[in-house]
């Protein structure tokens, strides 16, 4: 089976990649394709359908899309869907730092990884999954893997951030990986049913 995943973020193309191995995973780039999407829905799910249909509305193809984000309650819920645009237009680790800086003194650290999938396989036949992965701030950004605000999340029970973990090992608890793995039990462990 073949997919064409709406994004350009090199680290989510590469989890879809591990965790979907048995899927051709195409890039918008990889069929030729200049791809961009306005996200401005207030959910996750609104976000992920939303960028997969307007690639199958470009590509009449088989096509996925991810929305995930950070959901900090000490901070009502931010950056929530906001994830990759809080503090406007600045790099990642200057987002991550503002977001330690925003936490400064909270003795509230919980947060939530969110990843929402959504697959649009025909017009009319759409997959949905969302998983989640819970734990805590770290006071400072910790490892090199992963990307996003993998530096200052450490999932509870792990001793480690997820930019501390080597790949297979965030895929194994992470919130993307959850979703994958939902994901591939309708996609793969009933392929008849989701090819119809």
């Amino acid at each position: 089976m073949t997919l064409l995943l709406a994004s350009t973020n090199a680290g989510k193309v590469r989890e879809f990649r591990r965790v979907l191995p048995e899927v051709q995973v195409l890039t918008p780039r990889d069929r030729g394709l200049t791809y961009s999407y306005d996200e401005r829905g207030a959910t996750f799910a609104d976000n992920a359908l939303g960028k997969a249909r307007h690639l199958f509305a470009m590509t009449g193809t088989a096509t996925a899309a991810d929305d995930s984000g950070l959901v900090v309650p000490a901070l009502g819920g931010a950056p929530g869907v906001r994830s990759a645009r809080y503090g406007g237009d600045i790099t990642q680790r200057r987002r991550n730092l503002l977001l330690l800086d925003a936490l400064a003194g909270a003795a509230d650290r919980s947060a939530l990884f969110v990843c929402c999938v959504a697959v649009v396989l025909a017009e009319q036949r759409l997959l949905i999954v969302q998983e989640t992965v819970a734990g805590t701030v770290v006071r400072a950004p910790r490892g090199d893997g992963g990307f996003g605000y993998d530096p200052i999340f450490q999932p509870h029970g792990a001793g480690a951030t997820f930019a501390q973990m080597d790949g297979s090992a965030k895929d194994a608890i992470s919130h993307r990986g959850r979703a994958l793995r939902r994901l591939r039990q309708v996609l793969l462990e009933a392929p008849a049913a989701a090819q119809r």
